[in-house]
Parts: structure tokens; sequence; C-alpha cells
């Protein structure tokens, strides 16, 4: 515990680095267990893929397709990415407040690096994929939080049925 509490007063003392790599409501450090939108699947319990490209337009749009997914509560699905794009770009799924708090932190914290079960980075050309099991119905939303992206237009709704 002493170890604990001189490292964090260590952070403390150097500006900003507590939250660089910081833990903050949806997502960050929390126990994806216990995330409203659900937790990660196991890959041998995804029956279905769904493939997301992220891209941005000639005219600065910035671009999820498909921008809207359709799950069932209890599905575990394989979310597969490729970013087609020029510059990087990140897919955050969440509540829509813990998108929007996560949003404020990337804009004051652009550095912020993310090793989140519900989020993943990829540079241009990149791949990557995320399996996640639904754990409950609602509506959620999935962003691009790199400062700009979001206010361009990269986001989406998440329907979770019964």
């Amino acid at each position: 515990m002493k170890r604990i509490l001189t490292a964090a007063l260590l952070l403390a003392a150097i500006p900003g680095a507590a939250l660089a790599t910081g833990t903050h409501a949806g997502g960050h450090g929390d126990d994806a267990a216990t995330m409203a939108i659900g937790k990660p699947g196991k890959a041998k319990q995804a029956k279905r893929t769904v493939n997301i490209t992220m891209s941005e337009s000639d005219d600065g749009k910035m671009m999820f397709q498909p921008a809207v997914l359709k799950v069932k509560q209890g599905e575990t699905v394989r979310l597969k990415f490729v970013n087609k794009g020029q510059v990087d770009h990140e897919f955050v799924m969440d509540v829509h407040e813990g998108i929007m708090e996560h949003k404020a932190l990337m804009e004051k914290f652009p550095e912020m690096e993310h090793a989140d079960p519900n989020s993943i980075r990829l540079a241009p050309g990149a791949r990557g994929e995320i399996v996640w099991t639904f754990a409950n119905a609602g509506e959620f939303g999935f962003a691009c939080l790199i400062p700009g992206h979001y206010d361009s237009g990269m986001k989406g709704d998440i329907s979770v049925a019964h």
C-alpha cells in the first residue's frame, strides 16, 4: 500500500502524468465486466462478424461504415476494423454519456493512450478487432475521440435489442 501511495504521489507531482495514462469513467482501467454496454467476449463464442471501415472523405468528413450496429442482448460479436484513411482513427463504444466524458478528456489530453477492451486505435492501413458480448439491452454509441474527429462526423449508434 505504501508503494502505491508513493507512486501516486510521484505521478501527481508530474503535471498531466496521471491522466495521460490514467483512469476515467467509461473505460480506462474500469472493470470491463461492469460496463453498461457489456464486456470483452470470447472469440469462440462469436457467431457473427461485423466489418467496420474507418476513413475520411476528400471534403474532410470522417466516418465509420457502417455507422449503425444492431445486435441482440447477450450476443457476442467479432468487430473487425480496417483504417482506410490517411490518419489515425479510433473506435470507442460506451454509453453516450461515457463517450462525451471521454471526448472532453481527449480534448484536454490528446496523447492519452488507451488499453481498454471496448476501444481500438489504428494507424492508416492497419487492421484490428474487438470481440464483445453485449450484456444489456439499450441504446449505446461509438465514436472516434481523437480531437476533431467526432465533430467531423466520426460517430455511430449501437442498438442492443432484447
